[in-house]
């Protein structure tokens, strides 16, 4: 069992249907851009785009859009070019925190982030900081209710999974970065549908702020992830 938080993993299940519905098709339309900009636009020879697309139908993204999406990035349809950045940072109590975000105007998002920070009780920090606290792992998430966990504990692990934790509503399982995409096709075969599956940092370790500091951080991830560019936030807390 992970024990990890999983601040990431409830924060991005209810942004798929509460309010933030149309911040999510923005992430997703970015997401599909830069798969297809990197891979080409045919999912069956892009791993990274097949992903992308299975996400966008799990929050029942128009087909419209991802379609208009994956143009953007093969060049059929013109548009702004959209970069991924990963930021670091400190929050309250000395958590560590890595967000993620994709934009077309990095000056703005680096300003945001780092205001953002500052005003919540953190601080930025240099790039490569905080390596010694999150691991790019795998993360694929599964309703519990989808399947027997003895089951996809069956599959997971003969897949290459190296963890499978099982909470209230859902089971994580996380995977070698580089067993994601391999996974993601065992997954597709063997008809088990994610909520979600995405690399993601994982904390090697964690930490428990005091109920005061708890506080103050939670209100900083959440500000972090309000912001419009911002995709995920991880904390180790």
């Amino acid at each position: 069992m992970s024990g990890h938080s999983k601040w990431a993993t409830t924060k991005r299940h209810k942004a798929a249907v509460d309010a933030k519905r149309g911040k999510m098709f923005s992430i997703l339309s970015k997401e599909l851009t830069i798969a297809a900009k990197e891979g080409g636009g045919d999912p069956e020879f892009n791993p990274r785009l097949r992903t992308c697309i299975a996400n966008a139908k799990t929050a029942n993204m128009p087909a419209d859009n991802v379609t208009k999406a994956i143009k953007k990035g093969t060049g059929d349809i013109p548009g702004v070019c959209i970069e991924e950045v990963t930021y670091e940072g400190y929050g309250p109590g000395g958590i560590g925190i890595m967000v993620e975000a994709t934009t077309d105007n990095k000056n703005r998002t680096v300003a945001e982030v780092r205001s953002t920070f500052s005003k919540n009780g953190g601080n930025m920090a240099n790039s490569g900081a905080l390596a010694f606290i999150f691991q790019r792992k795998g993360q694929f998430i599964v309703a519990k209710s989808a399947m027997d966990e003895n089951q996809l504990m069956e599959i997971a692990l003969g897949g290459g999974a190296e963890d499978i934790d099982s909470g209230d509503e859902n089971y994580e399982i996380l995977c070698p970065f580089e067993l994601f995409y391999s996974l993601s096709q065992l997954f597709e075969r063997e008809k088990i549908v994610c909520q979600s599956s995405q690399i993601a940092f994982v904390p090697l370790s964690v930490i428990e702020p005091s109920d005061d500091d708890q506080k103050r951080a939670i209100a900083l991830l959440e500000k972090l992830e309000n912001l419009d560019d911002v995709t995920n936030v991880y904390a180790n807390m």
